[in-house]
């Protein structure tokens, strides 16, 4: 039986209903296999523990010699992801860009420094870059040494860290108008890393660190930011459109879409808005806000120069409204490894990886040469594959579906001494977990298919 006819959403690899039930696969002593994929009580899933080991076991996290509690991935507090984590952030930033992007016309991608020229902030709060000497310098001749460089002249002559993306953006909205030839709307977009202050009390901490518990440290997230130049007169319009389109794009790759929502709100002047929220098993997180900013960000940018402002609007000329579409692109990859939680089942075009290459039955070092070839060939087609080949411990077939599976690869191509003999190999889908045998020469062409953009009706055929 061909894999693709056991499977219900040709391009996602959603099983239908009906398909048979995963079997729960033994691992070795000390190494659980899934507890969180099937019967998980809810005080398990309460806590996400396994999950959590589990992502930083198969290297979507990093800790020390353990991982972190959630809440420090959720606030920036920790190491970084890991490997497979960059990577499944990577690819969502990608699919970000597509749906950002949709009139390409009429919106461009920008880049903008991680911290502002020094001078002009020295009465504006935030994150500094200081060298440490330097403010040792400072701090031994304050109010001692006159001669001394002073505090206050040493904060005033530091940069300051963007704690979002915003500013840098909106300073190039008049070169943005120009190659719209000043026709309204059009946008902006860029992702990059924000920084923000995060009170040491909000995490758990170590014994030993448990009298700085009330400092402020710094924290980091990753942010997608679509800044949305409207008349006022649609931006309302505009507001509700975007509101749809990005809860649409945040449950598009999921496997639970309800647990994706919005929520509309006020800020203290009035200016409305809406919040797209993730239901972890704690609570809901925020993990995109869009807000109509109206013209005082920009009115505020270039003061005094409200005609380079204008943009047109038909045939008038109106100073736009500002709508923000700002993202938390470190949550997102939380909530979708939540979201995977039951086999960790990322999306296609979200898993880090596409493919593992491993070894059976038969002479390894030409079965070893076989896989290296495979490797390059997909490669070079931008197939993200996994070596499992270059593992020299041997491991049962049933150990390295388990692993796989929490890597969340979509499929694993096993070569065995059948390979060397008629060129087929055994090909196991991750959602399904059902195997065929293809011949070689084919697995190029079917894992072409798979990757983002490929039209759905011709993927796994």
């Amino acid at each position: 039986m061909a894999l693709g006819s056991r499977q219900g959403c040709r391009w996602c690899g959603r099983a239908v209903l009906g398909q048979p039930r995963r079997r729960r696969v033994p691992e070795p002593a000390g190494c659980s296999a899934r507890p969180y994929s099937q019967g998980s009580s809810a005080s398990e899933a309460a806590g996400g523990a396994e999950l959590l080991e589990v992502c930083w076991r198969r290297l979507f996290l990093r800790g020390g010699a353990g991982p972190l509690p959630w809440s420090a991935y959720l606030s920036g507090r920790h190491p970084g992801f890991g490997p497979l984590g960059a990577a499944l952030r990577a690819n969502l930033a990608a699919q970000w860009w597509d749906s950002a992007l949709p009139m390409r016309e009429q919106v461009f991608p920008v880049d903008a420094p991680l911290h502002g020229p020094p001078g002009a902030l020295r009465d504006a709060q935030g994150l500094r870059l200081l060298h440490p000497e330097t403010l040792r310098e400072a701090l031994q001749g304050y109010g001692q040494s006159p001669g001394g460089p002073a505090l206050d002249e040493v904060l005033g002559a530091t940069g300051l860290l963007r704690e979002s993306l915003l500013p840098g953006v909106l300073a190039q909205y008049v070169s943005c108008l120009e190659l719209v030839n000043k026709r309204l709307p059009c946008g902006l977009a860029q992702i990059g890393v924000c920084f923000h202050s995060v009170p040491e009390s909000e995490h758990s901490v170590s014994g030993d660190e448990q009298h700085n518990k009330n400092l402020t440290r710094i924290g980091e997230r990753t942010t997608s930011l679509l800044a949305w130049f409207s008349s006022p007169r649609t931006a309302g319009q505009w507001l509700d459109y975007w509101l749809r389109q990005r809860l649409q794009w945040w449950r598009k790759f999921a496997v639970g879409p309800s647990n994706f929502s919005s929520s509309d709100f006020q800020d203290e002047e009035g200016r409305r808005g809406f919040k797209l929220h993730y239901s972890f098993p704690w609570g809901t997180e925020t993990i995109e806000t869009l807000k109509n900013l109206g013209d005082t960000e920009l009115l505020q940018l270039y003061p005094g120069e409200r005609s380079k402002l204008l943009g047109r609007d038909g045939r008038k000329n109106v100073i736009p409204h500002v709508l923000s579409v700002n993202g938390n692109l470190d949550r997102g990859v939380l909530a979708y490894l939540f979201d995977s939680l039951q086999v960790l089942k990322l999306h296609p075009c979200l898993a880090p990886l596409k493919v593992a290459l491993d070894v059976g039955k038969g002479p390894t070092t030409e079965l070893r040469q076989v896989c290296q070839g495979l490797f390059n060939e997909l490669t070079e087609n931008g197939i993200s594959v996994w070596p499992g080949y270059l593992e020299t411990v041997h491991v049962s077939l049933e150990h390295l579906y388990t692993k796989y599976d929490e890597m969340s690869i979509p499929f694993m191509v096993l070569i065995s001494d059948g390979t060397l003999e008629n060129g087929v190999v055994q090909l196991r889908s991750r959602d399904t977990t059902m195997k065929e045998m293809m011949h070689i020469s084919r697995l190029k062409d079917f894992l072409t298919k798979l990757r983002p953009g490929t039209s759905s009706s011709t993927a796994l055929s």
